[in-house]
C-alpha cells in the first residue's frame, strides 16, 4: 500500500498539529476537513479563543504530563527560532492561597500551584519566590520563563505549514465520523479517519461522547502591557472564576481572564463577569493601568470561548467503528495548545501502527 489515505476531522489545534506531524511520513497523503477553518470565530471553534500559554495543569506521572512535557520542546523551539509562529517568551509567575484549597477549580490548578512541580525542570529560570517579596494574603508562589501563543497567527501559520507539506484542506460537515471516509481529497476513500472535533466529539455519530462538556471562559481582550504572565489559585467572587492575565505574541493583546463554568453553553460574554475581571486583573497586576484602576484598561473586545472538557481527561486511543479505522484525539479542556505536539506524536504512532499492519495484510 504505497499511498496511505488519511482524512483528519477538525481544523483546531489538534488536527493542524497532527498533520503537520503525520506530513513528515511522504507516504501519508491527508486531507483536513472541517467545518470550522482558522480565521473563523464560532462558539463551537474553541482554537480562536485560547489564551493560548505554556503552565502544565497535568498530575505527576498521568499521560497528560508526558503530553506536555513533549509538547515544550517544540513550542520552546518556535519562540526561539520562528517569530512568524507567533509564539513568545514571556515570565511567568504563579500565586497561590491556602484559602482556595477545596474550590472548585482547586483539582485543575494543583500541579501548577506546586512549589515542586513535575515540570520544574523542563522549563526555564524556574524558582519559588521567597516569602518576603509576596503580599500578605499570597501563601506561595513561582516563576519561570513560559510561552504564550497568539492563535490569529499560529493556527494560520500551521495551516502553511501544513500546505506546505502537501496536506489538502475542505470545508465539510459530518453526521457521522465514518463519513469521513470519503471525504478524503483524492476521492478515495481514507484507510484512517482521526477525530480531533473537540467539543462536537459530544454529538458526532459513532462517538457520541456523553463525558464531553464545554468549560466556559469568558475573557476581556486589552492592550495594555502587564509585563509577565500572571495567575493565581482562585479568587473571591466565585468557585468557578478563575484570574489570570497574559499578552499574546506578535500585537496580538493582553487576555485577562476568567472563567470555568462547566456545562455553560452561553456563547456572549456577561457584562457583569467582565467588570469582576478587570477588577480582579488589576488587583493581581497594579501595572496594567498604574492606578487608574478599570477605566485605565484600554479594551479591544470582549471574548467567550468553550473548552472541550472531557472528565476523564483527553482521549488519545484508536477504535474501530462500523469496521473503519477511527483514530480519538479530543477532549483536551484546557491545556489544547501546551500538550498539542505531545498528543500528536501519540496519534502518529497509532496510524503508523494501523498503516503498517494495513500494508502487510
Amino acid at each position: 500500500m504505497a499511498e496511505k489515505r488519511i482524512v483528519i476531522v477538525g481544523a483546531g489545534v489538534a488536527g493542524l498539529t497532527t498533520a503537520l506531524l503525520l506530513s513528515k511520513n511522504p507516504s501519508y497523503k491527508i486531507t483536513v476537513a472541517a467545518k470550522h477553518m482558522p480565521g473563523d470565530y464560532d462558539i463551537e471553534y474553541a482554537s480562536p479563543w485560547a489564551g493560548a500559554n505554556y503552565m502544565p495543569i497535568s498530575a505527576r506521572g498521568s499521560p497528560a504530563a508526558a503530553w506536555d512535557r513533549n509538547t515544550w520542546p517544540a513550542l520552546e523551539h518556535l519562540a526561539r527560532n520562528h517569530p512568524e509562529a507567533g509564539v513568545h517568551f514571556q515570565p511567568g509567575h504563579v500565586l497561590s492561597r491556602k484559602k482556595d484549597v477545596g474550590s472548585v477549580t482547586a483539582p485543575w490548578f494543583a500541579e501548577l500551584l506546586s512549589t515542586s512541580p513535575w515540570w520544574k525542570d523542563l522549563v526555564p529560570d524556574f524558582r519559588v519566590i521567597p516569602k518576603a517579596e509576596l503580599d500578605d494574603d499570597i501563601d506561595s508562589a513561582t516563576s519561570f520563563t513560559s510561552v504564550c501563543i497568539n492563535p490569529a497567527i499560529y493556527l494560520p501559520y500551521l495551516v502553511s505549514e501544513c500546505s506546505k507539506a502537501g496536506v489538502s484542506f475542505k470545508r465539510a460537515i459530518f453526521n457521522h465520523i465514518c463519513d469521513a471516509v470519503t471525504a478524503h481529497h483524492s476521492g478515495q476513500k481514507a484507510h484512517v479517519v482521526i477525530n480531533c472535533t473537540g467539543l462536537s466529539a459530544a454529538k458526532i455519530g459513532g462517538v457520541e461522547d456523553g463525558t464531553v462538556i464545554p468549560a466556559r471562559g469568558q475573557i476581556v481582550l486589552v492592550r495594555n502591557d502587564p509585563g509577565a504572565m500572571y495567575t493565581i489559585s482562585g479568587c473571591d467572587d466565585g468557585e468557578d472564576e478563575v484570574v489570570y492575565v497574559m499578552t499574546r505574541a506578535t500585537g496580538g493583546g493582553t487576555i485577562l481572564g476568567g472563567s470555568y463554568q462547566k456545562g455553560n453553553w452561553e456563547s456572549q460574554p456577561d457584562p457583569n463577569l467582565a467588570v469582576r475581571i478587570m477588577r480582579r486583573a488589576i488587583k493581581l497586576c497594579p501595572r496594567l493601568t498604574s492606578g487608574a484602576g478599570v477605566e485605565g484598561l484600554d479594551i479591544i473586545r470582549h471574548g467567550v470561548g468553550l473548552r472541550p472538557l472531557r472528565a476523564a481527561g483527553a482521549r488519545v486511543e484508536k477504535e474501530k467503528i462500523n469496521g473503519n479505522w477511527v483514530i480519538h484525539n479530543y477532549g483536551h479542556g484546557g491545556y489544547g495548545y501546551q500538550s498539542s505536539y505531545g498528543c500528536s506524536q501519540e496519534v502518529v504512532k497509532l496510524a503508523d501502527n494501523i498503516l503498517d499492519e494495513k500494508a502487510r495484510l
